[in-house]
């Protein structure tokens, strides 16, 4: 069943029949049929977005259900008919944008499509650089869309009033075609109530562009009498440390910032930058004009693990399970209690005892423009589906291959080994044929190794050969398991028990584990190494669980005993190991029936 609680602006669209349009203390949402429905793929919730005029629930088949505004009178959803499964959804105040598990990036709204702005459109398809469709991240501003392409590429669509796509807005005032604002983007950061973008190169360096009447681009004092920063422009004074993400208001933006100090454990803080009349900065101040820290004794000794902004509003969820928030209250989207409509300083509300303090790492929020989502939504994906988001991640990879035009295409060496056992003519077929491709067919070719899916029957048949000569996959993932010098530089990840430590490959964490794609698969977690206890295993049974993680099998010489069952049942829950297929604890039932 999903655990969704909602609080807010119940209009725009009206999310409840019966219920007044200003609900101002969390209450459990439920859809019409939710009882009805015993698929669980369907049942369980992925993703919610929300903007000015409509509302989407993401689900875990890849479906979505978005509630419109003209639907107000009966409250009704509709589906969203797009035949690919869908990966991300993300809602502006006037559009919709998706992106599916194949790379499409799909979009609807007024400045998008002129003609018939309720129809979906494929919008990477008209990309006019057609090596540079592939989309790996697709993010809504206020009217206008940022498609980040696999080639880390970000092109905009939409809206150009205020400069939000990087260009002279009285030349180019709107654009129903992906532009290419930026190359070599690592993320893209905006809002659904916001005219402003911000770009992350692979340096760490951050870029703004779009509308700056309050100060919330960040530039600085000396900028503030602009209104529009109608070029892409570096941002000089940003907090030391790595950008784990930026959302954006239509007044402010907060960023949240991750120390960098190898002699302590990471530490979190948010920064902001704005307008204080609404306080969405989290602050007793003016106005900021620069990032500049949110203090408050609610993060003390505490990390934040999400967060979110609306119009000019903010969630904060902490690993303590506090739900901390501020700023604009005229619909109740603080869910305090009331609809007071300035809140100056973080404060923590109240919540309905749900698996809220149990499970908190697999609740996640959201700030519509005038609404608030928290929502239980526990790690999972498939796995074929995970490996392309992995050879997305351009900081995975180690392995470069030229195409037919000189350009260099990275992979993943491991993946290279899981999939093709890393034999040196293999790898040197695989080079030939991607030396006679172009960058699109290219990402195509491994795309079908990384997923061991047909994507494109022609590409496919030439790489047959490669895929089909491999070796069962828990036999490559035994050999790598038992091969501890040839791979030792690719354990990444540290494993604690009792005092020790061992070390494995995250991508072998990310193939066998949920729990573990959902660690280092999001978009705002870091991947450097984090320390998993798993003290309450004894020897044996750790074993059994390290061998397992390589191969998907039980040891046979390992003696499976009633108290082995018993102390792995409890590791299994704990550490959510009963989200992999075939599961450890059937596994060793098996084996001890038999």
């Amino acid at each position: 069943m999903n655990e969704i609680l909602f609080f807010g602006q119940n209009y725009n669209p009206k999310l409840f029949k019966n219920k007044s349009n200003k609900i101002t203390k969390p209450i459990q949402f439920k859809f019409e049929n939710e009882n009805e429905n015993e698929n669980e793929n369907e049942k369980q919730i992925k993703q919610i977005s929300s903007g000015g005029f409509s509302t989407i629930f993401l689900f875990k088949n890849g479906k979505a259900i978005e509630y419109l505004n003209e639907n107000d009178s009966n409250q009704n959803p509709s589906k969203i008919q797009i035949e690919e499964n869908i990966q991300k959804v993300t809602v502006g105040y006037q559009n919709e944008a998706i992106l599916t598990i194949k790379g499409n990036g799909f979009a609807k709204g007024k400045d998008i499509n002129t003609n018939n702005p309720k129809e979906f459109i494929n919008i990477s398809s008209l990309i006019e650089d057609t090596n540079d469709r592939i989309i790996q991240d697709i993010v809504s501003g206020r009217f206008s869309i940022y498609l980040l392409t696999s080639n880390q590429n970000v092109y905009g669509i939409g809206s150009n009033e205020y400069g939000q796509l990087g260009f002279d807005s009285e030349t180019l005032p709107k654009t129903e075609k992906p532009i290419l604002m930026m190359k070599n983007v690592s993320k893209i950061f905006s809002g659904n109530s916001s005219f402003h973008v911000f770009l992350l190169n692979s340096n760490q360096e951050l870029f703004v562009c779009g509308w700056n009447n309050y100060g919330q681009v960040g530039l600085g004092e000396s900028r503030k009498e602009e209104s529009k920063i109608q070029k892409l422009t570096k941002i000089q004074n940003i907090p030391k440390g790595k950008i784990i993400d930026i959302k954006s208001g239509y007044f402010h933006s907060i960023m949240l910032i991750e120390n960098e100090n190898e002699n302590e454990n990471p530490k979190r803080k948010l920064y902001s930058c704005g307008y204080s009349r609404y306080n969405g900065l989290g602050k007793n101040e003016g106005n900021t004009y620069e990032f500049t820290e949110i203090k408050s004794s609610l993060f003390e000794n505490d990390i934040i693990l999400d967060f979110s902004v609306g119009n000019a509003h903010t969630l904060i969820l902490t690993s303590k399970s506090k739900l901390i928030v501020f700023g604009y209250n005229e619909y109740g989207q603080l869910g305090n209690g009331n609809t007071n409509k300035n809140q100056f300083i973080p404060i923590q509300i109240e919540l309905p005892k749900l698996r809220f303090n149990e499970d908190i790492f697999n609740y996640h929020i959201y700030c519509g423009i005038n609404k608030s989502f928290l929502y239980f939504s526990p790690s999972f994906s498939n796995l074929e589906e995970d490996l392309i988001k992995l050879f997305r991640r351009k900081e995975f990879c180690d392995i470069s291959f030229k195409t037919e035009n000189g350009e260099i295409i990275k992979a993943h060496k491991l993946i290279l080994k899981y999939r093709l056992n890393q034999n040196q003519n293999e790898i040197e077929k695989l080079q030939e044929i991607i030396s006679n491709k172009s960058i699109k067919e290219s990402n195509q070719i491994f795309e079908i190794i990384y997923s061991n899916k047909i994507i494109n029957p022609k590409l496919y048949s030439e790489i047959k050969e490669i895929i089909n000569s491999n070796e069962k996959s828990e036999e490559t993932m035994k050999r790598i398991y038992l091969n501890e010098n040839e791979n030792e530089n690719e354990k990444d990840f540290i494993i604690e028990r009792k005092e020790k430590q061992y070390k494995f490959p995250k991508l072998i964490l990310i193939m066998r584990n949920e729990l573990y794609r959902g660690m280092f698969l999001s978009v705002t977690e870091d991947t450097s190494n984090k320390v998993t206890d798993y003290s309450e295993l004894s020897n044996k049974s750790f074993q059994i669980f390290e061998y397992w993680i390589y191969s998907n099998q039980i040891k046979d010489e390992i003696q499976i005993t009633q108290e082995i069952i018993e102390e792995i049942q409890i590791g299994i829950d704990y550490f959510q190991l009963n989200q992999t297929n075939p599961n450890l604890f059937d596994l060793l039932i098996n084996k001890f029936n038999n």
